[in-house]
């Protein structure tokens, strides 16, 4: 090796990278001392080598010991490769002996291999990371499978008591878990097995338990026993349930009640990362499955903040006690507080957001920055934190192969490091650099979980509400609730202590009760800024007696003032609100955050929105699908009545809103149902996914972007398939029918009730020949109908019929269907007789009075001069004189049909105004009714006016010359 090479190396390091190439090549033969030499003078393998033999000493002393085995790598070219296939034949072992030393050199090898690629930056931080995960895993598998033959042939083979056999479960936790090992890494590992039963054919009998004990302890010892060949893996099995006083293998059954009984939050905590790493991959995954909702709540889960309060406590005072600032695992700002930033979100949110169920770090920041939990440069700067943290532990446990993430103090060792590092063995520079790292990963840590006096929390009032809570003294709660200002004191210091002595809080367990104490004393203070503050109290005291048996909600509420402010500002607004919460108290996330609470994504958006959230869950998890569905539309539309009641949406925007996201929803119950049936059925010849040959017609108020925050869905499916069609899969049906079972298939998911109860309800009555006809209409029969059998009262549903999902060359048929039907040439006497008549049946059958109007107040939808008498007008005109003014069947929406009419003079201005300024505002009172759950009347006196210019309207177009219609 000549000397301008060894010139490369700082100084500090060059003597001993001189003496350890010397010893390499006395350790070899004649041919690979001239391999090396020769190699040495390689432009790009000469100074990786002699980086490896200054930089890490372990790396060396197994050089020295296999020099012939690296050379074959290089010249094999297992050097460069970035996907290196490992292989281990544990049956050419005819001993243990024989397999645990092949496994040491075996390890030996590949750790030569994998440090050579890390320090010399031939692998990426993920690269080594997950090679050395794969290198555990194969000697895992290796040792399993040898000694599992080895013990059945002594015992037999395991089996359940139904006869089925059994094999072992490896479960990684840790950094093996989340394919994340380190080059000195210990394995942190749990055993367990699916049955009970007895091992079957061997010498004699034992229980299932004892042989996987038996084997448990083989594979531990072939792994983990230092001889001179070194040792494979320290295994560390303590994370198992019970711990070190535990068996050290139980079965799953007893995994799974564990878990449900004992388990603790640092158990929640380890259990994120876990993962099968060896044997039964199949039986794994089921216990895995089975044990995910110990680990995910299925709703934000704010209770575990207490939890992870003390665990970042406890971190902290570890780093003070034990003075381990140098230490950048451990220290402050080091690689555990990054990954505590990442699990404490995963633990509070992972039960809702599916894609937070990862065990990869860096796809956990990812999923944080996609769900606007941490902003871009907080995830940038951790995930740039942690590849430098983890390239430095790589470097400090390459010197020696310790398991040490301590900064060394020796001056040769941080030479080494600042070299690897890419800072020409600087260590002020390097140094520096780590600082910077660890300062921002240490202000991202004391942002998350941050400690209650630092946090925002409202001041509570002077007043003794937690002392007359726990005192039960009726009088005096009521005193005080009356000096605080609030209307219906009596009735809420009734129930508050009838909840307080009822049965379920009784029957709490301490911690939530003292949570119930801790947050009823802020409500009461947060409802005096309410317009009446008992009302408010009232309102939302159904909610918190829903969340008694989950008082995680009430902890979110706790942890976040602002979210109980926005909570008692809507819930005094709109009792509405507060029933929707009470029913989905999972909605309560939602009032985390202002800006979006308060504001509505377009229908693009919308769109984006929902894709982003399916695209977490599995395709085949149909329950989490139809349970996504329902939270995207609950969210949505919380969001809508929300920013109507501050005033950020306009009320004549909130129907277009509102139909909106029943347009994306139904556009995305389509496409599932369409995945569905194609996987029962098969593809029908000549069907493309991208423009299916089947729509979805809205009718009413969907169909007229008039959705209301209660409305159902008036729906019509039409396809467009020869009936002798006939799928491609083995349980072929014909075109017809499988429409049929897609219009089905979409009518239980919008239908279903689960624990976010229905999507929508469905009205199928507007299709063609009603309840009597078929669910799915061909495009033809329908056309036939139109023309030829429809009554006019379905032309008139006809005007605000338009396509909302499905395919598009389809819906430009239906919608050039449409045109014509509306476009016929009609008798307009007789057409306007028809629709006055049906009018009248209506108001007959639906109104409460003959005028709609009764002790001052009017009934908007059905009253004379209403919305419906609107309605009906703008129908006769599209029917009456579409076939002169095609653009009359454009819109399907009254608003802008009225426009239209303006526009072909059939309407003047002032006309035309008025009666639109009319429709808005009984639209706007329909709204306000509802989120007050009031039935949609208006006082008559302030709507009188526009009844006028409707009734004056309706005398010319539809009664001239009858003064008594009407």
């Amino acid at each position: 090796m000549g000397d301008s090479l060894m010139e490369t190396v700082p100084e500090a390091l060059r003597l001993d990278a001189k003496r350890n190439w010397e010893q390499l090549l006395a350790s070899c033969d004649d041919s690979t001392r001239a391999w090396y030499e020769a190699q040495a003078g390689d432009a790009l393998f000469g100074p990786r080598l002699i980086k490896m033999l200054a930089c890490s000493q372990a790396f060396f002393e197994l050089l020295r010991q296999q020099p012939q085995a690296f050379r074959e790598m290089a010249e094999t070219g297992a050097l460069e490769a970035s996907d290196y296939a490992l292989t281990f034949d544990e049956a050419a072992c005819s001993s243990a002996d024989e397999l645990d030393r092949n496994l040491r050199r075996f390890r030996n090898r590949q750790w030569l291999r994998i440090v050579w690629r890390d320090l010399n930056r031939l692998a990426d931080t993920h690269g080594t990371t997950g090679d050395l995960s794969r290198l555990a895993e194969t000697c895992l598998q290796a040792a399993l499978d040898f000694h599992h033959r080895e013990l059945a042939a002594e015992l037999g083979e395991p089996h359940s008591r139904d006869g089925v056999p059994q094999q072992l479960v490896v479960v990684g936790m840790g950094k093996l878990g989340a394919r994340e090992l380190n080059l000195s890494s210990d394995i942190d590992l749990i055993f367990t097995y699916p049955a009970s039963g007895e091992t079957v054919g061997g010498a004699r009998q034992v229980d299932n338990q004892q042989f996987f004990i038996k084997l448990g302890q083989r594979i531990i010892a072939s792994l983990d026993q230092r001889t001179a060949d070194g040792f494979v893996f320290r295994v560390d099995m303590r994370l198992r349930p019970y711990g070190q006083s535990g068996p050290l293998v139980i079965n799953f059954d007893a995994m799974e009640e564990y878990y449900q009984d004992q388990g603790r939050e640092w158990e929640r905590y380890a259990m994120i990362k876990a993962r099968v790493v060896a044997g039964d991959q199949e039986a794994g995954a089921d216990l895995l499955r089975d044990l995910a909702p110990f680990v995910y709540r299925r709703y934000v889960d704010f209770s575990v903040i207490d939890a992870l309060r003390e665990m970042k406590g406890m971190i902290r005072r570890e780093v003070k006690r034990r003075q381990l600032q140098d230490n950048i695992k451990l220290g402050g700002g080091g690689i555990r507080e990054i990954e505590f930033i990442a699990q404490a979100f995963q633990l509070v949110r992972g039960g809702r957001e599916l894609g937070l169920q990862e065990r990869s770090l860096t796809k956990v920041l990812d999923e944080l920055l996609a769900l606007e939990q941490l902003p871009l440069e907080a995830v940038k700067e951790l995930k740039a934190a942690n590849l430098f943290l983890r390239d430095t532990e790589h470097a400090i446990q390459a010197w020696l192969d310790r398991q040490t993430q301590q900064l060394p103090r020796e001056k040769k060792e941080r030479v080494a490091l600042a070299w690897v590092m890419g800072f020409d063995g600087d260590w002020q520079r390097y140094y520096a650099a780590l600082n910077s790292h660890r300062e921002r990963v240490a202000e991202h840590f004391e942002a998350v979980i941050a400690d209650p006096e630092k946090s925002d929390e409202i001041e509570l009032s002077e007043r003794p509400w937690e002392d007359l809570l726990h005192s039960a003294d009726d009088a005096a709660l009521l005193e005080e609730l009356r000096d605080a200002g609030y209307d219906e004191a009596e009735e809420v210091a009734r129930l508050t202590q009838a909840m307080l002595e009822g049965g379920t809080v009784k029957r709490m367990q301490s911690i939530g009760r003292e949570r119930l104490y801790d947050f009823l004393p802020r409500l009461l203070d947060a409802c005096t800024d309410a317009e009446l503050p008992g009302r408010c109290y009232l309102r939302i005291l159904p909610l918190v007696e829903a969340v008694l048996r989950r008082t995680a909600y009430l902890v979110l509420l706790i942890e976040n003032p602002g979210a109980l402010s926005r909570l008692v500002r809507l819930c005094d607004a709109s009792p509405w609100i507060s029933r929707l919460l009470a029913r989905n108290p999972v909605l309560l996330d939602e009032l985390l955050n202002e800006d979006s609470l308060y504001s509505v994504p377009d229908q693009e958006g919308l769109y984006s929105d929902l894709r982003q959230q399916m695209l977490r869950i599995p395709e085949d998890d149909q329950e989490a699908l139809m349970e996504a569905l329902r939270y995207f539309k609950l969210a949505h539309v919380l969001r809508v009545a929300a920013s109507e009641i501050v005033g950020t949406l306009p009320l004549m925007k909130v129907s277009d809103y509102l139909s909106y996201i029943a347009e994306v929803v139904l556009g995305y119950v389509l496409q599932l149902a369409w995945q569905d049936l194609r996987a029962r059925h098969g593809d029908l010849p000549g069907v493309s996914s991208d423009d299916v040959p089947f729509i979805v017609v809205a009718y009413g108020k969907l169909g007229g972007l008039e959705l209301g925050y209660g409305s159902d869905l008036d729906l019509v499916f039409i396809h467009d398939v020869s009936s002798t069609d006939v799928t491609e899969g083995k349980r072929a049906v014909d075109g017809a029918t499988f429409f049929t079972r897609l219009g089905q298939r979409m009518i239980h998911i919008l239908t279903a009730n689960t624990g976010l109860g229905q999507l929508y309800e469905v009205d199928m009555r507007l299709r063609p020949s009603g309840d009597s006809g078929l669910l799915v209409t061909s495009v033809k029969a329908f056309a036939d109908y139109q023309e030829n059998t429809a009554w006019t009262w379905e032309h008139q549903a006809l005007v605000r019929a338009r396509v909302v999902a499905g395919g598009t060359s389809l819906a430009r048929q239906f919608e050039a269907l449409r045109a014509s039907v509306l476009g016929k040439a009609r008798d307009e006497a007789a057409l306007c007789g028809e629709v006055v008549e049906m009018r009248e049946r209506m108001r007959t059958h639906l109104a409460s009075g003959g005028s709609g109007e009764k002790n001052g107040q009017f009934e908007l939808k059905q009253g004379l001069g209403g919305i419906v008498d609107i309605e009906f007008m703008v129908q006769y005109a599209v029917l009456a004189q579409a076939h002169r003014y095609p653009s009359l069947t454009r819109y399907t929406d009254n608003i802008r049909i009225l426009e239209s009419l303006q526009a072909e003079g059939l309407l003047d201005e002032m006309q035309a105004l008025a009666l639109i300024d009319a429709y808005k505002t009984f639209r706007s009172f329909v709204h306000r009714s509802s989120l007050q759950e009031e039935k949609g009347l208006a006082p008559a006196a302030e709507v009188a006016d526009h009844r006028r210019v409707v009734m004056a309207q309706w005398q010319q177009w539809m009664t001239p010359g009858d003064t008594d219609k009407q």
